[in-house]
């Protein structure tokens, strides 16, 4: 079953389906290491990787197991970052939400108005009951980003990961339906 990846609509921001002209965008945002310090793989170092991505984006779409989509700044097209929700599973009505923004972007309230964009996509299109996010424990703006919109730090798992050498932990955080907080930007999908 095909999962069509939504194009949405905030104030601020378009949420759209990847291109093989997101490609240069992706490697400049997945090569630097001050946005990646807290992911839980590498910065990238082969162009190639942006390639490897959007392939497997469609295949996501493909599959049926979520969407990613891009993120633009509605006022100019610049490209912010991408979020998703992965792994969905339509008996638990659970899906993982993932999410990356450009340096340049933090602090502008970007992720919280894409993350909650997606998320009432999810909830709505994909009847979701429950989303699951993990956040490295020294993120503690991504941390504020979920807790804004409604997540509920559930636990930590200790040493989980390793990070640019460094063992660290994961705080997993978890939403309900019926906990999601309202948007103060509203979402349309197209």
């Amino acid at each position: 079953m095909t999962l069509p990846t939504p194009v949405l609509h905030t104030a601020r921001l378009r949420l759209r389906p990847f291109t093989d002209a997101d490609a240069d965008s992706l490697f400049a945002l997945h090569s630097s290491s001050h946005a990646m310090r807290y992911w839980d793989s590498a910065p990238w170092r082969e162009r190639a990787r942006s390639e490897r991505f959007l392939t497997m984006c469609a295949k996501l779409a493909e599959d049926g197991t979520g969407a990613r989509v891009a993120i633009d700044r509605a006022s100019d097209g610049a490209f912010v970052g991408w979020c998703s929700l992965t792994g969905w599973n339509p008996d638990y009505r659970s899906a993982s939400l993932g999410y990356i923004l450009n340096d340049t972007m933090w602090g502008h309230g970007y992720a919280t108005e894409a993350v909650h964009a997606v998320l009432a996509w999810g909830f709505d299109t994909l009847d979701l009951n429950r989303v699951q996010a993990e956040v490295d424990t020294r993120n503690t703006a991504s941390g504020r980003v979920l807790e804004k919109i409604g997540f509920v730090r559930e636990g930590t798992l200790r040493e989980e990961c390793v990070v640019n050498g460094e063992v660290s932990d994961t705080w997993v955080f978890g939403l309900l339906r019926r906990e999601m907080r309202p948007s103060t930007t509203a979402a349309c999908v197209h």
